[in-house]
């Protein structure tokens, strides 16, 4: 039976500071302030939106939201961000990606404000993760990942991790990472050639594939830790993570579950993010 590295408990350990940094921040006139640009009403994106407003909520972090039907045009979406980069009330803001039409998501990771970008998705604040640089903020999945492993103190430095997806969003920047710690990294993706092999033979896996319950027992192995930071919607309308969680927990070291694993220390990642946002404009 595998150990549950459970979210909540660092969750609380990097919201706890916040409200005092919140508070202080407060007392000089300056209320930290959330921007959540949402176009569509995806299930993972609204489940997303409100555990970020609950927890925005318990730090004292104002949002405001800019929501959009799927059928929105560019111009409005353009204009959205153009607001909140000119508003100086607002600290950050978060882009829930993927957006329906690419060329808009593009122009928007080309628009937001750099110092705005509190979940890395401007070319300024990836060339920072890329160069192992402190610009801008890390991505917020990415960097949970990093503090659960941090917080279970479970070793980086030597260790063989195998990362199931590519993307932008979690994939390539997780990756460069947990390189800049000294792992050794593998990136992989659905149509990686002996994908199982490559799997059971690392010793960390961080499925960040965004396919429902694809890694099952035929890839793992007994020692491991896993990452799961899949959010998906099963045949049952259930949320569920990449990897099967009710088989593998039986054979693997540990394991993230979904919910309540990756996701839970997401929102208190880019809470932290805004807030040192807000302590920026003060310097």
């Amino acid at each position: 039976m595998a150990y549950i590295l459970k979210g909540n408990s660092i969750a609380r350990a990097l919201t706890d500071p916040l409200v005092e940094q919140t508070q202080q921040l407060q007392k000089i006139g300056v209320f930290p302030t959330l921007a959540i640009l949402r176009v569509g009403a995806r299930q993972e994106d609204i489940s997303y939106e409100t555990a970020i407003l609950n927890r925005c909520a318990k730090i004292g972090i104002r949002v405001k939201r800019f929501i959009f039907p799927k059928n929105c045009t560019k111009e409005q979406i353009i204009d959205a961000v153009e607001r909140i980069n000119s508003d100086k009330y607002i600290h950050g803001c978060l882009v829930l990606r993927p957006l329906p039409d690419r060329a808009i998501e593009e122009a928007v990771c080309n628009l937001l404000a750099p110092e705005k970008d509190v979940d890395c998705i401007t070319p300024e604040s990836l060339a920072g993760v890329f160069m192992g640089k402190s610009i801008g903020y890390p991505p917020c999945t990415a960097q949970a990942c990093i503090e659960i492993l941090d917080h279970y103190g479970i070793e980086i430095k030597g260790k063989q991790v195998t990362v199931i997806g590519r993307s932008l969003v979690i994939g390539k920047p997780v990756s460069i990472m947990l390189e800049n710690r000294d792992a050794t990294v593998t990136m992989c993706h659905t149509k990686t050639s002996k994908l199982k092999d490559i799997c059971k033979s690392s010793e960390i896996i961080v499925a960040a594939a965004g396919n429902c319950e694809m890694i099952d027992t035929s890839y793992v192995s007994a020692g491991q830790i896993i990452i799961d930071v899949g959010v998906n919607t099963n045949k049952k309308g259930e949320f569920c993570g990449d990897v099967k969680f009710d088989k593998v927990e039986s054979v693997v070291s540990a394991i993230t579950p979904v919910p309540g694993g990756v996701g839970a220390v997401t929102t208190s990642v880019l809470c932290k993010h805004v807030v040192e946002a807000a302590e920026r404009t003060q310097v």
